[in-house]
């Protein structure tokens, strides 16, 4: 079986939709100027560290995190949608809040079964865990025994440490990822060790950490 040797998985940084708790997948959000700080932090912690590809899912906050991380020496860059965040549908850039007003029926169907409901227009968590699992897959075939940054989003990086460490995708909710944080692991053929879990870099010594 072909796999990297080791993963990084990464969330991009801070964006306006964070700070105001927006359900956010396919929409495209830039940086915030304190996503942009959290980027340089990452790149400054993977400066010195072997590389060999960089992925990232082509929406701007995962692309400016990745390319901030690629910076500091030449890394191949490589765009893969199906790393992307959950299809929020017609949930997208809503609150909790307001999706509970806007689409009531809807919202206690997904959350009585978070596993196999969608949001409306949207994708379960089901689907996108299937989904990314097939991107990791590829990933094994095209990057045999490579060290591989995957610049991605919350949801996928949950689903990825539920199925690495055998964690029911129900419970997703128990892996804690922040915005700019790292989450490692080491593949084996018959084994996945978990090296890291939610690592957030700090800032230079006159900042504040992360």
């Amino acid at each position: 079986m072909s796999i990297p040797r080791s993963v990084c998985l990464i969330r991009h940084g801070q964006t306006d939709w964070n700070l105001t708790r927006r359900y956010m997948g396919n929409s495209d959000r830039p940086l915030t100027a304190y996503g942009v700080q959290q980027a340089q932090a990452l790149a400054r912690h993977f400066a010195a560290r072997r590389v060999d590809v960089v992925v990232h899912t082509g929406l701007s906050r995962s692309e400016a995190t990745a390319r901030a991380i690629a910076s500091h020496r030449a890394m191949p860059l490589v765009c893969d949608p199906d790393w992307r965040e959950t299809n929020h549908g017609d949930w997208e850039g809503l609150t909790y809040r307001e999706v509970m007003q806007r689409y009531p029926d809807n919202a206690r169907a997904r959350f009585a079964d978070a596993l196999n409901s969608a949001p409306q227009g949207g994708e379960s968590l089901a689907a996108m865990a299937q989904r990314v699992q097939m991107a990791w897959q590829r990933l094994g075939t095209q990057f045999a025994n490579k060290r591989i940054l995957i610049v991605t989003h919350g949801g996928p990086i949950q689903a990825m440490l539920c199925h690495w460490m055998s964690t029911p995708l129900n419970q997703h909710w128990r892996w804690r990822c922040d915005l700019g944080s790292i989450s490692a692991v080491d593949c084996y053929p018959s084994s996945t060790i978990l090296r890291q879990v939610n690592f957030i870099p700090r800032f230079l010594e006159n900042r504040h950490e992360i």
